[in-house]
């Protein structure tokens, strides 16, 4: 083989090799996978609030009123069934004859040996924006384009109630709203989308009652801490509520205790322990199955002796068709006023329960005098509507709303801010 040959050969082999090489660099880069968080941009119509949760003292002048009712005993291991209903949930009947169980261990959602650092309210708000775009698309898309597109006829208007009523606004309600719209419209003469959009949030506003005080009494007042109950049935996120709003309130600068109330429930009181050691805060609860007024009583007295701000009771799940349930709930309750006045009382509701929530928040009121809502799970699968149908109801403001999971989800609620986030 002669030289030029040879040399020709090693020329075309280094070709080829290089020519493999280039071609897998571009592949490799091709299939790097990021590691960078990208930023996300806000979806726009979000709910966005201009401010934080509001707390304030309980007025000077309550007064601490002594009832006497003789209490209920409802010890777990004597429950069974005597009204022919099948229990539900920790509710459920245990037969006489049944072979009692021991405990299963359970993973708490955090082993947390540090108080973590917490962002003040005003800043993680902002991270909330987007979570009702899905209540937007279906409830103020459809409502803008029928009463923007001009005169409405009948089937028009007829279509606008539905609408109203799909969306959980209930039946008063929505009469109402259509009445004011109708007559508004029929002033104004109404014809652009625009135009629709701020006579409908004008109407929404207004039903949404903004003039209600929404402030927590939160602040310790005559030298005692703020006593808040936090009550409702099994399921609606009590405990996480709960913790959630001792977070609010050590970010801005309160000191806090946690009574764990909810003896029946297994893991209860090691979830809301949970909750405390992630904020710093010191958690009383009492005996398995123990009698609930006595750890609320024991928490409220430490919390006076500690000097806190605010004492906060998470309570027992309760379906509201149990009526000796619900008469141990007002025992814990009067019990607790023994010694200091009960400055809230907030029913926690899951938005996505509909009209059943609002029937448990009439039995709820009848029972232990409800001062304001939490409203959970409302992140875009809930319709909210329930918002302006318990506040009809009962005269009692929604207070707060939960818009997700996450540690910090929990905001007050503004009418403006909910209708803006319906109405995109």
């Amino acid at each position: 083989m002669s030289t030029s040959s040879l040399v020709l050969i090693l020329v075309v082999v280094a070709v080829v090799l290089i020519a493999a090489l280039v071609t897998g660099v571009v592949l490799t880069r091709r299939r790097r996978i990021s590691l960078t968080q990208k930023e996300e941009t806000p979806k726009p119509g979000g709910y966005q609030v201009e401010s934080g949760i509001s707390f304030t003292p309980a007025a000077p002048d309550a007064v601490v009123e002594a009832v006497v009712v003789p209490p209920v005993e409802h010890p777990v291991a004597d429950r069974t069934e005597v009204d022919g209903q099948p229990g539900v949930g920790d509710d459920a009947s245990v037969p006489r004859d049944s072979v009692k169980r021991g405990f299963v261990e359970v993973d708490l959602p955090v082993e947390a040996s540090e108080v973590e650092e917490i962002e003040p309210t005003a800043g993680r708000l902002e991270r909330l924006r987007g979570k009702l775009s899905k209540s937007r698309n279906a409830f103020g898309t459809s409502l803008l384009g029928l009463l923007g597109a001009g005169d409405l006829d009948e089937d028009s208007w007829q279509d606008v109630e539905d609408t109203l009523l799909i969306a959980d606004l209930g039946a008063a309600t929505t009469s109402d709203i259509v009445s004011t719209l109708r007559s508004k419209i029929a002033g104004s003469g109404v014809r652009t989308e625009a135009e629709a959009q701020a006579l409908l949030r004008g109407v929404l506003v207004d039903a949404l009652g903004p003039k209600m005080d929404r402030s927590l009494k939160a602040l310790p007042h005559e030298g005692k801490p703020a006593v808040l109950l936090v009550v409702g049935v099994n399921g609606v996120g009590k405990t996480t509520t709960t913790g959630k709003l001792a977070r609010v309130l050590v970010a801005d600068g309160r000191t806090v205790l946690l009574g764990a109330a909810d003896t029946f429930r297994a893991a209860a009181a090691d979830q809301l322990e949970t909750w405390g050691k992630r904020v710093g805060a010191e958690t009383v609860r009492g005996p398995e199955g123990g009698d609930p007024a006595s750890v609320a009583f024991d928490a409220v007295k430490r919390g006076m002796d500690a000097g806190v701000d605010t004492v906060l009771i998470d309570t027992a799940g309760r379906l509201h068709t149990k009526v000796g349930l619900m008469d141990e709930l007002g025992k814990v309750k009067r019990v607790v006023e023994k010694q200091a006045v009960v400055d809230e009382v907030l029913l926690v509701l899951d938005a996505t329960t509909g009209q059943n929530g609002l029937t448990q928040a009439r039995v709820f009121a009848e029972q232990v005098d409800i001062t304001g809502i939490v409203l959970t799970k409302l992140d875009g699968t809930a319709k909210g509507g329930i918002v302006f149908q318990v506040q009809r109801e009962l005269g009692v403001p929604v207070k707060l709303v939960g818009l997700g999971e996450g540690a910090d989800h929990l905001a007050p609620f503004e009418p403006g801010a909910f209708v803006d986030a319906l109405l995109g």
